[in-house]
């Protein structure tokens, strides 16, 4: 069992939380062009209220601990832990709600080389508990603007969790996804599921436009953010986000496991 103290000290050694890689320049851009209503930092989510480049950075500040001082302008931005650990609780005290539902769970993530291994785990356990993980879609192509230009992509699920490769670049049991933030392979799984009268999720857990994409259209969405992905504390604090957990999402994989742990038994699953 992973104590709380254990797993703060786990955040800040392993820069989930404290000063993470994620510098103060991206996230300040981040905020100005949310504020500006760019789709690529929207991640699906329409927001119903306006927000100004101020209004983020003091909501980013309450929710993750970054500096609220507009004049901060450079260095490494700081997540604190004791946010992360809260939301953590959060998050996982969802997870078990599900899990005694024994509700239908979908897994996204726009982070597979990082990340899948973390949503795995939960996907592995919420299964075991008697939850089916949905999988629509598989196989399905969707069309994302990138900075390259539209690139087509393929529906995947590795271990039960959704994420996007190029075509062709399938290797079984890889973490070979690619890195989106784009809604679209959320809302084209959600559709298709609608569409085959299948199951709907009762909870979508995951990352970026998995997790606004689908609280946009009224899924409950919980998910993990960084210092520069607004979108899904404008969520939170507006009611389409049910938890947004703020720690670095772009560190080695393997430091995510304690994460896991921490989760399923605050939970009361087991791996």
């Amino acid at each position: 069992m992973l104590s709380t103290g254990a797993l703060r000290a786990h955040l800040l050694a392993a820069r989930l939380a404290g000063p993470v890689a994620t510098s103060r320049e991206e996230s300040l851009r981040s905020y100005r062009l949310f504020a500006a209503r760019d789709p690529r930092i929207l991640l699906g989510l329409d927001p119903e209220w306006s927000w100004g480049q101020r209004d983020l950075l003091a909501l980013m500040a309450d929710k993750c601990g970054v500096s609220g001082d507009p004049r901060d302008t450079s260095g490494y931005d700081v997540i604190d832990p004791e946010r992360t650990l809260v939301a953590l609780d959060a998050f996982a005290k969802r997870l078990g709600e599900a899990a005694r539902g024994r509700v239908p769970v979908l897994f996204g993530t726009g982070h597979p080389h990082r990340l899948l291994g973390f949503y795995a785990g939960l996907a592995d356990a919420l299964s075991a508990a008697g939850c089916p993980v949905l999988t629509p879609a598989q196989g399905e192509s969707v069309d994302i603007t990138t900075r390259f230009g539209l690139r087509t992509y393929n529906l995947d699920y590795v271990q039960g969790v959704a994420l996007v490769r190029e075509p062709g670049a399938r290797s079984p049991g890889s973490e070979t996804g690619a890195h989106t933030h784009s809604p679209l392979p959320v809302r084209t799984v959600l559709a298709a599921a609608a569409q085959s009268g299948g199951l709907l999720p009762e909870l979508v857990v995951g990352d970026h436009g998995w997790v606004c994409g689908a609280g946009q259209l009224g899924f409950d969405a919980i998910g993990l953010a960084d210092t520069d992905d607004p979108a899904l504390f404008v969520g939170e604090a507006e009611g389409q986000v049910s938890v947004a957990v703020p720690l670095d999402d772009a560190v080695r994989s393997d430091y995510y496991r304690p994460l896991t742990r921490y989760v399923l038994n605050r939970a009361c699953l087991s791996q």
